[in-house]
């Protein structure tokens, strides 16, 4: 949108009608810690053309698997997205219209988000899924708190340390200032003991949230700590790969409650990281906690088919004390891209592109645990993402060098977890040709030849 700028009168009239004698005053609120206190190092004033030059030099050095062979995950991830899926959500109807808040959205919006939420049902084997939320993280704080209103338990989760560290970190800020207790149980095998977490979980506990497949890639044994959370009344919160579910049980096939997701693979592209798609589903009795919207099929007065939002539960629809999340919104448009990647590929097509993940994965992690410098941390089982041990604990070369070459090798995990400062993330999806791959640990032996003559 234009900037609107204002004067220093205008500044002065808005001051004196909130009542501040100076915006230092209006943000004396702020704490001195968080305020900036230094000048901005700007450089000087720049001409519209040299400016423009400029931002483009910064812009241009921004990388992304267009640039790069690349074998990222941890959350984004580089799926092949059918040419049908920009063709159709780029029309006019679709790309430009209003995000569907109010009662009043068009019958073409409310059939493409209760079409979505009919294949976000088949997909997780769930009996309700909403209208979408931000992205995969912020659903499964919602998801939390969606299962601490049902069970009415506030006061501690546990949750596994499989699950995304970032992910986990959204739930720190959510429910720290509330005085809720996180208990993460270690995963430091790559998955957790069941047993562990049956140790943890009480009658206080609201729910247990598990990452399957997890964030190192590998299914947890979801069917065993949904009973154990049942067994204590909580509830089961699972963060699923969506297209881990053409080669693995659905959650809803393995006791999970409520189901969440991140799912910008289905059909959107990586675009540095946002903005994405939240998915949520639940079992119909939980249906009146769920955040968000949720379109239904009735009839009008000609007793023609037709669409209407049957739930609303944001603030801006009911009373704020009553709306069940304060910050939720849809992502219609990736929603709709989501729909139109499903219904292209249909139950087969996740089931090739499942398989095609698995297979490319394994023979990727079998050439590279083969050269002397690397191992498999950990023996798990996984579906397309597995961890890389350096054994000359010397990760950021490994990847700098790669990178150098041609490849996004991989995430290096020391930023989140010290214990695995040696370690690195690779992820091998549809995409990755057995060139690729091989191009790959060809790059890797090379790193580890230099390193050796360096040494």
């Amino acid at each position: 949108m234009a900037y609107l700028f204002n004067t220093p009168q205008e500044q002065q009239e808005m001051l004196a009608s909130i009542g501040a004698a100076s915006i230092e005053e209006l943000f004396e609120q702020i704490p001195a810690s968080l305020r900036l206190g230094r000048p901005l190092d700007l450089p000087p004033a720049m001409g519209e053309l040299e400016l423009t030059q400029h931002l483009a030099t910064l812009a241009a050095k921004n990388q992304g698997p267009g640039d790069k062979i690349c074998f990222l995950g941890g959350g984004s991830y580089d799926h092949f997205i059918p040419a049908a899926v920009d063709a159709l959500a780029s029309r006019g109807e679709f790309y430009t219209s209003y995000t569907p808040y109010q009662p009043e959205v068009s019958q073409g919006n409310l059939q493409a988000m209760f079409e979505y939420q009919t294949l976000i049902c088949e997909l997780t084997g769930l009996d309700v899924s909403n209208a979408s939320l931000y992205d995969g993280g912020s659903a499964i704080a919602e998801a939390v708190i969606m299962s601490m209103n049902t069970v009415r338990r506030h006061d501690k989760i546990v949750v596994l340390g499989s699950v995304h560290p970032e992910y986990r970190q959204i739930l720190d800020t959510y429910f720290g200032p509330l005085g809720t207790q996180i208990v993460v149980v270690p995963t430091p095998n790559g998955t957790v003991d069941p047993a562990e977490v049956a140790a943890v979980v009480d009658d206080q506990t609201a729910c247990v949230v598990v990452q399957s497949p997890n964030f190192f890639g590998s299914p947890e044994q979801v069917q065993a700590l949904a009973d154990i959370a049942h067994a204590k009344d909580a509830l089961l919160v699972q963060s699923f790969d969506p297209l881990s579910l053409g080669v693995i049980k659905r959650p809803g096939d393995l006791g999970a409650d409520i189901a969440v997701a991140e799912g910008h693979s289905l059909g959107s592209p990586m675009q540095y990281g946002g903005p994405y798609l939240g998915i949520m589903a639940c079992r119909e009795q939980f249906v009146r906690r769920m955040p968000g919207r949720i379109c239904g099929e009735t009839v009008d007065r000609r007793g023609k088919r037709c669409w209407v939002l049957t739930l609303q539960t944001r603030e801006q629809h009911i009373r704020r004390e009553k709306a069940t999340s304060n910050i939720c919104t849809n992502q219609g448009l990736f929603a709709l891209r989501a729909s139109i990647y499903l219904a292209l590929m249909g139950p087969h097509g996740l089931q090739d592109v499942g398989e095609l993940c698995a297979r490319k994965s394994h023979y990727a992690a079998t050439q590279i645990a083969s050269q002397e410098r690397f191992e498999l941390a950990f023996s798990t089982p996984f579906f397309k993402e597995f961890v890389v041990r350096d054994l000359q604990n010397d990760v950021a070369t490994v990847l700098a060098d790669a990178s150098e070459a041609g490849f996004f090798a991989g995430v290096a995990l020391g930023t989140w977890f010290p214990e695995l400062a040696d370690c690195f993330l690779v992820t091998v999806t549809e995409k990755r040709t057995r060139v690729e791959i091989d191009g790959l640990v060809k790059t890797l032996a090379l790193t580890t030849n230099r390193t050796t003559i360096h040494a």
